[in-house]
């Protein structure tokens, strides 16, 4: 098994739509790339964390590719909005490929420069190295707790 982490958007759509892919065998929503290890959901709502909302996939590479994985990724958000997807705005609704190793990170350049020129230099995605990455479910469970 291997894993894929990426933001496109408010979590839980994408990650209905990755969970119906062949080959994706565990979905989870989480938070990634911001200033600390740990976050919550209003934490994150504040634009202070650097957070993306991101879906973490378990994939098995013998049915699925991690290129066709990203392929699938650039079809279901528009990765030429900056910040946003649909009606949701903020830096936690960025584009962005996070990567785990050089193969990953290669991979993701190729796909993305493909797709950039398919969209004439308009593609916003970034492509980062995975840090901070922490799951929303325990966050959000607290949070919906306290109000």
């Amino acid at each position: 098994m291997e894993i894929a982490v990426l933001a496109c958007g408010c979590f839980w759509g994408p990650e209905i739509k990755f969970g119906k892919l062949e080959g994706v065998y565990k979905t989870e929503v989480g938070y990634c790339g911001g200033n600390t290890p740990k976050t919550t959901y209003r934490e994150v709502c504040t634009g202070n964390t650097n957070h993306a909302e991101v879906v973490k996939l378990e994939f098995n590479p013998e049915k699925i590719s991690y290129e066709k994985i990203l392929e699938f990724f650039f079809e279901i958000h528009d990765p030429t909005t900056l910040n946003s997807q649909g009606p949701d705005f903020g830096t936690q609704y960025r584009s962005e490929i996070f990567y785990l190793n050089n193969s990953q990170k290669e991979i993701a350049k190729n796909i993305l420069e493909k797709k950039n020129i398919k969209l004439s230099g308009k593609v916003v995605t970034k492509i980062s190295l995975l840090s901070n990455y922490c799951t929303a479910e325990e966050y959000h469970q607290k949070y919906l707790e306290k109000n």
